[in-house]
């Protein structure tokens, strides 16, 4: 059985790692990119101890920023619908509060996708897949209404309508007021879910 003094080794590596995230996050937040050794200064942590937790900048800072986001959506449900829901519904209640969030937490997401694609200068960070989950709950009660390569082409075309990727491409490329985005998605969630009710109908009958 793990000693009282083990509990607390791993409770204070914990803490010295999120002082770290939180110090990363700041830094990003001021919109630098900071090294390892600069989140290491700012919170006061020795640059060798901060080393033996990331020994690189691109993963430290794309895990502080997944970690604020992860603790923003922490208490929300994404599979909440009206009892007896149908899949075009279910499309725009997860597409709009997806969407919501991100707009409500733009320059946080907006950040993330500069970690992503290495702010111009750093290779790229592979990027979360937290959304595919909350997706595929809000369908879950309508997912056996499609056959399986149907729901997964459902669920990648919702997906697309879910990220910082899109109000970037609705508001900044296509020029939609902010208050338009959610509308727009919703509309957009629609017709990918009509497409994918038409195509497993076409399934059903060729069988």
């Amino acid at each position: 059985m793990p000693s009282q003094e083990s509990f607390e080794r791993v409770a204070q590596k914990q803490r010295t790692r999120n002082a770290l995230l939180a110090a990363a996050r700041e830094l990003l937040a001021e919109g630098t990119h900071p090294t390892v050794a600069e989140a290491a200064d700012r919170a006061q942590i020795s640059r060798a101890t901060a080393y033996r937790y990331f020994s690189a900048p691109e993963p430290m800072a794309h895990e502080a920023v997944l970690d604020a986001i992860a603790r923003e959506f922490a208490e929300v449900s994404f599979a909440q619908a009206p009892a007896g829901a149908g899949p075009e519904e279910r499309a725009e209640i997860i597409a709009g509060s997806i969407i919501a969030m991100v707009m409500t937490h733009e320059a946080l997401f907006r950040t993330f996708l500069s970690v992503s694609v290495g702010g111009g200068k750093r290779p790229p960070s592979r990027r979360g897949g937290r959304r595919l989950g909350w997706i595929r709950e809000a369908l879950a009660p309508v997912a056996a209404d499609f056959p399986p390569d149907v729901l997964d082409r459902m669920v990648h075309g919702i997906a697309l309508l879910t990220g910082i990727e899109t109000l970037v491409v609705l508001h900044d490329v296509c020029g939609l007021p902010h208050e338009a985005v959610i509308a727009e998605t919703q509309a957009l969630a629609r017709i990918i879910v009509r497409g994918a009710l038409a195509e497993a109908q076409l399934t059903s009958n060729e069988a």
